[in-house]
């Protein structure tokens, strides 16, 4: 059988006119789609938070109606629930390598770290649906967005009408502040006791980001500001970052941020609790806390915490805001954060003295705080007293210690020593931080020092299920012998900083703090850990 030009052409167009309607039809489907896709506080009035199960439905929904948007998991929660991970950009996949391939600005963002602090997942739900429906394209040619809407998974399920009460919705209950271990994830850094913290500093090692946001609501305080945030605190951050984070990133998006949405933010702080000086004062300054522990890293750390007691809805928008602020200032200095970032991993720390003790530093003698008032309310549903912020602010004039000072420091040598006893314990440590390291194979003997133990004393009530240990001691020149099996650390390498607060023995947050080396660690004894003399 034969067909003319003429018939040819006519299935032909025929054939092109099917293409294309498939094209609008699914497009149509894809547009219904996202319409309705929809978060639990949008169908409840703000009254309930997504669900695990609910989190995973909206991802695929998003996902599969985007060319932008990939799909993975980077983890296990305790009771066994994968962690999904979300990547934006112009990239193959999900995975590390086609991430890692892009060349562009790596910023990752993670919520619900403490599962009651939930306005950090509902926004990163609704802009990843804003994603899908094609916004954010500007963003594409710089960087790559990867997203962790639920990191405490199974805390996000353990729903209560009385977990955080005060806090102003959502009024149907919420999840737990630790995961179903009962372990706080951001304490959970250092040691790494949780398989979610294995899990999250897998995804620091793979995919090396650039940038990192952590989203939580805040505590107590009753303040004038929808956001406030930090930057890392540990002073043994590179201080180029430092700077550039504080004096330059923050005032910038903090001046877009009120423009966009008139609503304030500000460092991060609270009133005294209990009893002390009136001030403002931030939280800590040990990398157990995911922004310190990036900051370690040499890479931007960025904290944000929605103000509890305004509405549920008004922290979910704030949050938001202010993650596109971030994110627009990212896209902007894309270079100028790229090039601190790549000299902050190339110095030499070799002979520097680094913090392993610190206090409160008075920052500002007479800062300006943002102070507000709170209505008494009653939860429809639980009957429960919570507190709705009020539209009045005032300023208040207090001493702001936004920072800390080392009051006892220890030189970085050019290498670290693990005798060959200890070397389980601590390449396990090494290779969970992605900390670089060789294994000495013929007995050597090698001249260094070693820290005898003068005074070792636990705790007297338990942290996150460990009695934490303190130290005493000094540093002597001793001759040791270093058999087949040690381990050495050069500490001319990315995470030297890391590694420094990981092995220091009057480190207060490494592994003798964490009680991980106490059966050598009696007085008397000498810290299985060497440096160099040199």
């Amino acid at each position: 059988m034969t067909f003319s030009r003429r018939t040819n052409l006519a299935m032909t167009l025929l054939g092109l006119i099917g293409f294309v309607m498939a094209i609008q039809t699914s497009s149509a489907q894809s547009n219904d789609q996202l319409a309705s896709l929809t978060t639990a506080p949008e169908r409840t009035n703000f009254d309930q938070t997504t669900s695990y199960e609910e989190v995973l439905a909206f991802l695929n929904t998003a996902v599969s109606n985007s060319t932008k948007l990939h799909q993975t998991t980077f983890g296990y929660s305790f009771e066994g629930r994968p962690l999904p991970l979300v990547v934006f950009g112009d990239v193959e996949s999900a995975s590390p390598e086609d991430v890692l391939a892009s060349g562009k600005l790596r910023v990752f963002i993670q919520a619900n770290i403490h599962a009651g602090e939930v306005c950090g997942k509902e926004a990163l739900l609704m802009m990843i649906r804003s994603m899908a429906e094609g916004e954010y394209s500007e963003l594409l040619s710089n960087m790559v967005v990867i997203m962790a809407p639920i990191y405490n998974a199974d805390g996000n399920e353990k729903v209560n009408l009385f977990n955080r009460p005060r806090q102003n919705g959502p009024h149907g209950g919420m999840g737990q502040r630790p995961n179903a271990q009962g372990l706080d994830l951001n304490r959970d850094h250092m040691k790494v006791k949780s398989p979610e913290a294995r899990s999250l500093i897998g995804v620091f090692n793979a995919y090396d980001p650039h940038v990192v946001m952590d989203l939580h609501t805040t505590n107590g305080t009753r303040h004038g500001y929808h956001i406030t945030y930090s930057t890392p605190l540990s002073p043994n951050t590179d201080q180029t970052i430092d700077t550039f984070l504080r004096d330059k990133w923050m005032k910038d998006v903090t001046i877009g941020f009120h423009e966009r949405s008139g609503w304030d933010a500000y460092f991060y702080g609270n009133l005294p609790f209990r009893q002390g000086e009136s001030g403002w004062y931030t939280f800590d300054n040990r990398p157990r806390f995911n922004n310190n522990y990036v900051g370690l890293r040499n890479r931007m750390a960025i904290l944000s915490e929605g103000y509890a007691y305004a509405t549920f809805e008004e922290r979910i928008l704030a949050t938001r805001y202010f993650v596109e602020e971030v994110l627009t200032f990212a896209s902007k200095n894309r270079r100028q954060i790229e090039k601190i970032i790549t000299d902050s991993d190339s110095k030499d720390l070799k002979g520097e003295l680094l913090g392993v003790r610190f206090e409160p530093f008075q920052s500002k003698p007479a800062a300006e705080i943002l102070m507000g008032d709170v209505y008494s309310k009653t939860n429809k549903y639980s009957g429960a007293t919570y507190f709705d912020r009020m539209d009045t602010v005032y300023t208040q004039v207090m001493p702001e210690y936004g920072a800390f000072i080392a009051t006892e420091k220890s030189r970085v040598p050019d290498s670290y020593y693990v005798g060959k006893v200890a070397a389980p314990v601590v390449k396990a440590y090494l290779d969970t931080h992605g900390i670089r390291y060789s294994e000495i194979v013929t007995d050597q003997t090698a001249e260094v020092e070693g820290f005898v133990v003068a005074t070792s004393e636990a705790a007297s009530s338990e942290f996150q299920s460990i009695f934490e240990r303190t130290i005493t001691g000094t540093y002597t020149a001793t001759s040791v012998n270093l058999e087949a099996g040690s381990l050495v650390i050069d500490t001319n390498q990315p995470l030297a900083r890391l590694a420094f607060y990981l092995l220091e023995p009057r480190s207060d947050d490494g592994l003798v703090n964490w009680a991980q080396m106490d059966r050598w660690v009696e007085s008397g004894m000498t810290y299985p850990v060497y440096r160099s003399v040199n």
